[in-house]
């Protein structure tokens, strides 16, 4: 069902005030493709049903990261990779947290302070499975918002329960599966291994150093997955989030937008919350990565270099067996009039829009002559 409201809504209403706000080029470079993304500024194409004839008018995609709009079938893609890489053994989903003194450097040299966390983060599994003489593997993400679109910098990671010893053979960490390091340990091992690489860079004062490590740094280990698809289906929640849904947005009107949070101090209750355009793109933008800034990445044995050279032979000596392909879908889409038919490309314009004679055809097929 499409959201009545969408973050577009919100900037159509700003309009040329969005320059005065402060945002850097970057971070209004996307918000303008946001703004243009299907809509005639980005231009379209017609298609026609081959079994009913009817003409239908799609505008363009602005396929940005950042976008409530563009994410679906990047992220069936990317799962779809993830399950011909699944091995036997149990998951674990681990959670890396800044504490909010760190907010202010995240604002200010973003690129810096989350590759800082990926890093430590990657450094902290890697030492505790160096101990037990293997060698891991980790898919981590990026994820900067709170549910109220604060900034809250924070890694989701999923973690196999095993690793590749010396001789190359797997071994499961624990026999049970059921633990994967202890998380105070992990907690006091990731915040040395992180301020010790910010100490180092010297953009902090030996007393903010200080406080940061008398600062209580939270790392979250939840029990192990079920299957081989729901570790699929759990990845599929993380990698392709926005800072927010469209759906989550409740109203826009002339000078404010409202949209529901899970308040986590009520148990995760939802709660309406208010704010005014400005201050919502404000929080908005605070979540726009730099320009390359990669956001999904790849460690150990899961790292591209060593799935590409030995991965396979991993997989065949645990007997495991290939996924069955799914058939691709169909390129065409199913005519929404019909049901029935497909519909193909007739005709793709650019930002001046179709030839008047076509475009009356096609514009009242949308209008509901179906």
């Amino acid at each position: 069902m499409r959201p009545r409201f969408e973050v577009a809504d919100v900037l159509h209403q700003l309009g040329n005030n969005i320059e005065r706000m402060g945002l850097n080029s970057w971070q209004l470079r996307t918000l303008s493709a946001l703004r243009m993304c299907r809509t005639a500024l980005l231009g379209g194409h017609i298609d026609s049903c081959d079994s009913c004839g009817t003409m239908h008018l799609s505008y363009n995609s602005c396929r940005n990261r950042h976008c409530p709009k563009c994410q679906g079938h990047l992220k069936e893609r990317w799962m779809e990779a993830r399950m011909a890489e699944l091995l036997p053994t149990t998951y674990f989903h681990v959670v890396f947290t800044l504490p909010n003194p760190l907010n202010a450097l995240a604002i200010n040299n973003p690129s810096l302070l989350y590759n800082l966390l990926f890093d430590a983060a990657w450094q902290t599994i890697h030492a505790f499975s160096s101990q037990k003489g293997l060698l891991p593997g980790m898919i981590s993400i990026l994820h900067t918002w709170g549910q109220n679109l604060s900034l809250h910098p924070h890694l989701h990671c999923i973690v196999p329960g095993g690793g590749i010893c010396s001789t190359g053979k797997w071994n499961n960490i624990r026999k049970d599966g059921k633990f994967l390091f202890p998380v105070q340990a992990m907690s006091k091992v990731f915040r040395g291994k992180f301020l010790a690489a910010l100490k180092n860079m010297k953009l902090l004062g030996q007393k903010e150093i200080d406080d940061l490590y008398a600062t209580a740094w939270i790392v979250y280990a939840k029990r192990p997955f079920g299957g081989a698809q729901a570790v699929v289906e759990y990845l599929g929640r993380y990698t392709h989030k926005i800072a927010i849904s469209n759906h989550r947005i409740r109203e826009v009107d002339d000078t404010n937008v409202v949209f529901d949070y899970k308040d986590y101090k009520s148990e995760g209750g939802k709660k309406p919350m208010r704010l005014s355009h400005e201050e919502f793109i404000r929080r908005f933008s605070q979540h726009i990565l730099p320009k390359r800034f990669v956001r999904i990445r790849h460690y150990g044995f899961l790292s591209s270099t060593w799935k590409r050279k030995k991965l396979k032979v991993l997989q065949s000596s645990l007997r495991v067996k290939a996924p069955i392909k799914q058939q691709s879908k169909s390129v065409h889409k199913k005519c929404p009039c019909c049901k029935t038919g497909n519909l193909i490309t007739i005709l793709v314009f650019d930002r001046r829009g179709p030839p008047d004679m076509v475009f009356g055809r096609a514009a009242s097929s949308i209008a509901g002559d179906c």
